[in-house]
């Protein structure tokens, strides 16, 4: 099963505040050691949400719409995408996540195709999702 692990913002992100040397070094650590236990499939930092945009889709019609955006406690400041056998272990996971002084983590379930009805995700249309993901992989694993 897969899980992204969602880091909240907050004012000092969403203001563009690097954080300390000291909690760098201790999210390479933290990263390390989900590297290390093979449950590591992605992560990063996301800049504020001033350099982001917004885009509504309604019919035919899209408006984008330039951050930043209000409401912080809504917004991403980075994400982790893991693998592990169980929500329960994507939490232990999480717990361990070097943060204090009210940090939040969000864990979310990433969809599979087998969570798909056959109506709703066909077979064929499954395997060239798969392939895309191969495809993915493969040239992840060339940089």
């Amino acid at each position: 099963m897969r899980f992204m692990m969602l880091v909240k913002a907050s004012e000092e992100s969403e203001a563009g505040v690097l954080p300390s040397a000291e909690l760098v070094a201790e999210m390479g650590a933290y990263n390390e050691q989900l590297a290390k236990a093979g449950v590591l499939l992605a992560l990063d930092g996301l800049h504020p949400s001033s350099k982001g945009v917004r885009i509504k889709f309604d019919g035919e019609k899209r408006t984008v719409t330039d951050g930043p955006f209000t409401e912080t406690k809504e917004l991403l400041a980075g994400f982790w995408v893991i693998q592990v056998k169980s929500k329960e272990e994507a939490i232990e996971w999480a717990s361990r996540a070097p943060f204090d002084g009210g940090t939040e983590l969000e864990v979310r379930q990433v969809f599979e195709a087998s969570d798909f009805p056959a109506d709703i995700l066909p077979p064929e249309q499954a395997a060239r999702e798969d392939a895309i993901r191969a495809g993915l992989e493969a040239n992840a694993a060339k940089q």
